[in-house]
Order: structure tokens, then sequence, then C-alpha cells
């Protein structure tokens, strides 16, 4: 015979009050909780740069060498307000855009070609091995030859620029894509562009954004060396030849106002373009903590 097993004990636990419990959570202090902001972090980096930018000029005391900070800041102001430098910048963002956005439409078709086909395998490894060592602005005399005058030369570098370091990323990005994701696009049909769209690019888009991110990089240095050698078209020219009169002029702080310039485009793209697009990809996807 089977005994039953013995009733457990009815247990009563009566409510305790929270305080009993201590401090469950510390409130954070003011100074903690800005610090935990990353835009305020990079702003304190960039303040103490400022400060030590600043500091130095004054012991240099030479403006022609390193002016202050505060006198760059004065001539960016000068420059803003007289439209010189905002014509400038818009310039060089034109020819920038251009060449950055032909040389990823090169490099989407050249991986995609790669990535299908054997024969485009080969023909991406023989050609970045050929050209990606090769530095943009030497192709510079060449382009003047070939496009003239004008800003397809300047374009055509830009292309080059950023077509291999796009290309090198994105086809490592779909190399590095996992079996499974490849069976699983295989299992339902997919081929052709839409494999490519709905498998490869969603699961290497992390090393397809770094990749843009050293093109975007790319193009912004072989533009500013570009227009530095040949900045002039048509009686305008770009945030290089900007740098570049005011240098023979010795106009020192006018100089640093246009590298200052360059850096804070830079800044903007790449703490709102790119991180927005990072935000709402890679990190929203799980990809990246």
């Amino acid at each position: 015979m089977i005994e039953s097993p013995a009733a457990r004990p009815e247990i009563f636990h009566l409510p305790v009050a929270s305080s009993a419990f201590g401090v469950v959570l510390k409130p954070l202090s003011a100074w903690e909780r800005i610090a935990n902001v990353g835009a305020a972090r990079k702003l304190a980096i960039l303040v103490a740069l400022a400060l030590i930018w600043e500091l130095y000029a004054r012991w240099l005391d030479n403006p022609l060498l390193v002016p202050t900070f505060g006198a760059t800041v004065h001539a960016f102001a000068d420059a803003i307000e007289s439209g010189e430098l905002p014509q400038k910048a818009w310039t060089s963002l034109k020819v920038l855009l251009a060449g950055y956005t032909i040389g990823i439409l090169c490099a989407a078709v050249l991986t995609i070609v790669a990535i299908t086909t054997r024969v485009g395998t080969d023909l991406l490894e023989l050609l970045t091995s050929m050209f990606n060592p090769l530095p943009a602005i030497a192709l510079l005399p060449l382009a003047l030859i070939w496009f003239g005058l004008g800003y397809g030369s300047i374009i055509f570098v830009i292309i080059h620029s950023v077509l291999w370091a796009v290309t090198l990323n994105t086809h490592s990005g779909f190399l590095s894509v996992s079996s499974t994701m490849r069976m699983v696009g295989r299992n339902y049909g997919l081929s052709g562009l839409r494999y490519v769209g709905s498998i490869l690019i969603p699961a290497a888009f992390p090393s397809i954004l770094t990749g843009l991110k050293i093109g975007w990089a790319f193009a912004w240095r072989t533009l500013i060396a570009a227009e530095l050698v040949f900045g002039v078209s048509s009686g305008s020219g770009g945030l290089g030849w900007f740098i570049y009169e005011n240098k023979n002029q010795l106009e020192i702080p006018a100089v640093f106002a246009g590298l200052f310039t360059v850096i804070l485009i830079g800044l903007v793209v790449e703490n709102v373009v790119f991180r927005t697009i990072e935000t709402r990809t890679v990190r929203k996807w799980g990809m990246q903590h």
C-alpha cells in the first residue's frame, strides 16, 4: 500500500515595509549623471584640448606658428560672417558628396560581382592589390590630363580613395557571414541580388558601416589635398583652397579656422549621421553593445 505524502503546513509571511530593507538603489549624484552621458564626456575632452591649445600658444608666443584658440575662433567667426567660409565649405561638400556617392555605387557593383562569381572574386583581389596601395593624390596629374581643369578631376581621385576602402570592408563582411545564415537564404530560394540584399548586407552591415566611415575619412583627406594642389575652378575653390590662400597671405588664424571647419564637419558627420545609422541598425539588431 502506497502512503500518501504528508500535507505541507501553510506558511504565511507578513508584509514588510520597504524601509526595512535599507538602501536598495543608490541615487546618483549630479556629477555621476553627467559622467554617464557620452556627449558630456566628449565635450569635456574638447574643452580640455582647447584649453591646452590656448595655453601652449600663449607660452610659444608666435602667432605665425600656432595662433591662440581665441584668435582662431575670432578668424572663424569673421569668415562665417563674411560668408566666405560657408561658401568654401559648401563647394567642398558638393564635390565630396558627388565623389563619395559614385565611389559607394562602384564599390557595391564590384563587391556584388565578387561575391556571386569566382571570376569577380579574382578580379577584386587583383584590382585591390594593384590600386589600393596607390595614393589617390598621385593620380591627380593624370586626372587633370583626362578630365581637364575642373571638378571632374577632383571627383575622380575621390572615387579612387573611397572605392577600395568600402569594397574591401564590404567584401570582408560578406565573407564573414556564417554558413547558417547563408543556408537560411538558400532554403528560402533567395539568389542573386535578393540573396545579397536580404541575407548578406544585413549580416555584414557592421563591416559595411566601418568601410563607409573609412571611405568618408579618405575622401576628406583626398579632397583637401587635391584642393591644396589644384583648388580653383571657374574662379572658386573649396576649403583646401581657402587654407592655401590664407597661408600665402600669412593669415595663420584663418588657416587654422579652415582646418577647424574640416574638424567640425567631421565631428558632425561622425556623431550625428553615422551614429544615427549605427543606432538604428547594428545596435537595434543587437550586433553591437
